[in-house]
C-alpha cells in the first residue's frame, strides 16, 4: 500500500485535471491506469485536522482535533491524535505490514504522539507543518528526524531526499523479508506548500514561464512528480 499526499496542491495543477504549463506525467499515468475520484471532498479545510481524519479513519471532530497547531514551540502540549484513537499504521503494523513514513507529519509533537510511536517502524521527515526544502535554509528550518532521533546530515533537496529514502525502504523490505512481505509507505510531501523553493535544475525545465514565482512553483511540482515516478 502506497499513499502519496501532497500539501496545498490544487485540483487543476496536474495534467490529468487540466494543467497545461507544468507536465506531471507520473501522476497522470497513475490516473490513466487506475481509478479517478472526481467527486472527492476533504473532511476539513485546514491541514492538521484533515491529516488526523485521513490517518485515523475517524471524523477528526469526534476526538476534538479541529485546529492547526501553530508553530511547534507554541503548540498545546496535547496537540496530536490521542493515543486511544488507533491510527492506520498501527492497524497495518498489527496485521503484519512493514510501515514506513517519509515527509511531513503535523499530527503530534510530543512523546507518544510522533510517527515512530504511532505504528511506523521507519520514519524520516519532520513533525511540523512546513519546512525549507533545502537541508540548511533560511526559512522554516524545522528539525529533521530519523526514527525519533534528530538528523542533521541531509545534503539533498528535500523532495528528492524523501524519494530516495522511500525507494531504499521498498528495496530493503523486499530484500530482507522477501517480495511477498506486505508494506505500507506513507509519502507525505511538504511540496508544494510554501516556502517557494526549487533547485535551478528543476526551474530550468520551465524557461518559457516568465513569472518567477510560477516558475519556482513549477519546479517544485515537477520535483514532486519525479519523486512519485521514482517510487
Amino acid at each position: 500500500i502506497i499513499v502519496f499526499l501532497a500539501d496545498d496542491l490544487g485540483y487543476a495543477d496536474v495534467g490529468v485535471y487540466g494543467c497545461k504549463d507544468i507536465p506531471t506525467p507520473h501522476i497522470d499515468s497513475i490516473a490513466n491506469k487506475g481509478a479517478r475520484f472526481t467527486d472527492g471532498y476533504a473532511n476539513h479545510p485546514i491541514c492538521s485536522p484533515s491529516r488526523a481524519g485521513l490517518l485515523s479513519g475517524v471524523y477528526q471532530h469526534r476526538f476534538g482535533f479541529e485546529n492547526n497547531s501553530g508553530p511547534e514551540d507554541y503548540a498545546a502540549a496535547n496537540f496530536g491524535v490521542p493515543r486511544d484513537v488507533p491510527m492506520l499504521a498501527e492497524r497495518l503494523n498489527a496485521a503484519g505490514y512493514a510501515p514506513c513514513m517519509v515527509g511531513q507529519w503535523h499530527v503530534g509533537f510530543n512523546e507518544g504522539l510522533r510517527p515512530h510511536e504511532r505504528g511506523f517502524d521507519t520514519f524520516y521527515g519532520f513533525l511540523s507543518g512546513a519546512r525549507s526544502f533545502y537541508p540548511v535554509g533560511p526559512k522554516q528550518n524545522n528539525q529533521l528526524y530519523r526514527n525519533g532521533e534528530p538528523f542533521n546530515d541531509e545534503t539533498e533537496y528535500l523532495t528528492d531526499a524523501f524519494a530516495r529514502d522511500s525507494v531504499r525502504f521498498i528495496d530493503r523490505v523486499r530484500k530482507h523479508d522477501g517480495a511477498e512481505k506486505p508494506f505500507f509507505l506513507f509519502f507525505s510531501f511538504n511540496a508544494v506548500h510554501l516556502p517557494l523553493e526549487a533547485t535551478k535544475e528543476y526551474e530550468s525545465r520551465f524557461s518559457r514561464i516568465k513569472d518567477p514565482a510560477r516558475k519556482t512553483y513549477a519546479g517544485m511540482l515537477s520535483a514532486l512528480d519525479d519523486a512519485i515516478g521514482r517510487v
